[in-house]
């Protein structure tokens, strides 16, 4: 997917992944492989493969469903740019029904389809199906996991434990009219698995999930099928996933690794149309003459993104034989790609633009706002508190919840800022690239 340094940097950003080595080799599950299968989906799309790409996504589909999270962009993207002729180009009103092919559509549905016969039949066959959705999608536990997934209800949920304080404790609720569910009191930190209940706030229902789930993927999806090239999809495959992460009912921390894994393809993807990779831009690339490269923004949402969240799922590995491995394993990947992609920006040409940095510059930090470095090294102290002092402190029983809110919330604070910054990212690269496609 582009020049042989990046390729390098990517395949160390996916060898050297730390979530892949804690949950696959420390934890108990298998996602590598999985990654693996998604990854040869998007390359597939990339080459216009596009029929195999959508196969192999419905195999994958039936291995783990949690892939799901990205299905809208699939289904968008192989709608549009599989099923009607001249997908790399806008359709006019008038011409969507000339456009449409009608036996491809057939194609790409019974392939599908037949996928998911062989899979969910013995399943259907045994009236198993209804057994089978009660376990895939667990809408009667909480909003919450025992511990909060790093995304929006982790800090709505720490919204609300700072809300029930200044409730209880002054006189800001009957200045506000606020009351207190003083049930709830104990809800959303008490580990266990049930509806979530708030003291303050409202509460949230796996509706109100869905709908903002929808919301926030509607805008890429709408970006892939007016213009399906393969860069437009596999950003939108990364902000599905990011949605999916945030906004979704019952988030394990876990899922986070979509969401990265997502962004290193991405990334990939957006060197490797450089002028000098060597390399085509694929059948469906928009990169012409430098557009769409990779910028210090795309670069630091990636590594903010990558390093909550790898952060985030430290508290799954909490005896203190693991500790130094989950941090050691965590500081290499941050070094070796975030230092291996920043020689990867390409140069700027000098001028006023913030996204240019000094050529000069010995730190691959150099690109950083002085808020996101605070954040990055911000992670030192955070995390010497959860580890050492807390329990220095308070010991082992009392306010056992708060490290892991701690690192919960901390973590959240990274995910949901480089998300907005990737989210600016793709959606100016693409008003750019209409701009210059209309002059």
């Amino acid at each position: 997917m582009g020049n042989r340094p990046l390729q390098k940097i990517i395949n160390w950003s996916l060898m050297l992944n730390p979530g892949l080595l804690m949950v696959d080799n420390m934890h108990f599950q298998y996602n590598g492989f999985l990654y693996g299968i998604m990854i040869h989906s998007l390359v597939d799309a990339k080459q216009g493969k596009l029929l195999r790409s959508g196969i192999l996504f419905a195999a994958l589909l039936n291995f783990k469903h949690i892939y799901l999270y990205i299905a809208p962009s699939y289904f968008a993207f192989l709608l549009r740019a599989y099923c009607f002729e001249n997908s790399g180009n806008s359709i006019r009103a008038r011409s969507w029904i000339s456009a449409f092919r009608p036996l491809r559509f057939i194609t790409l549905g019974v392939s599908v389809i037949a996928v998911f016969a062989a899979s969910l039949g013995p399943f259907i066959v045994m009236n198993q199906l209804p057994q089978l959705a009660s376990r895939l999608f667990p809408f009667k536990r909480g909003l919450c996991h025992s511990y909060w997934a790093a995304n929006f209800w982790a800090l709505y949920s720490f919204a609300d434990r700072v809300m029930i304080v200044l409730v209880s404790k002054t006189p800001i609720g009957q200045y506000f009219n606020l009351s207190l569910d003083t049930a709830a009191l104990e809800a959303t930190t008490r580990g266990l698995v049930g509806n979530t209940a708030f003291g303050v706030l409202p509460t949230v229902t796996a509706q109100h999930t869905l709908i903002l789930t929808v919301l926030l993927q509607i805008p890429s999806l709408i970006s892939v099928f007016r213009k399906p090239t393969f860069d437009r999809f596999i950003g939108s495959v990364a902000l599905s996933a990011f949605a999916s992460f945030l906004a979704g009912w019952h988030v394990h921390e876990k899922a986070i690794l979509l969401c990265t894994v997502t962004m290193s393809v991405a990334i990939a993807n957006l060197v490797g149309a450089s002028p000098n990779s060597g390399s085509g831009a694929g059948a469906f690339s928009e990169q012409k003459n430098g557009a769409g490269l990779l910028t210090p923004r795309d670069v630091r949402s990636f590594m903010i993104v990558s390093l909550a969240g790898y952060i985030g799922l430290w508290p799954l590995f909490f005896t203190r034989e693991e500790t130094p491995i989950k941090v050691l394993i965590t500081l290499i990947w941050f070094v070796v790609v975030g230092s291996g992609l920043d020689q990867c920006i390409p140069k700027q040409p000098k001028g006023p633009s913030v996204e240019a940095g000094p050529s000069s510059a010995k730190s691959m930090l150099r690109y950083y706002t002085t808020l996101e470095r605070l954040y990055v090294f911000g992670c030192v102290p955070v995390q010497l508190y959860v580890n050492l002092i807390h329990e220095a402190i308070f010991g082992q029983e009392k306010l056992a919840f708060l490290p892991l809110m701690i690192t919960s919330v901390y973590a959240a604070v990274g995910v949901v800022y480089g998300w907005l910054l990737y989210s600016a990212a793709y959606f100016s690269s693409n008003k750019a690239l209409d701009k210059k496609k209309t002059r």
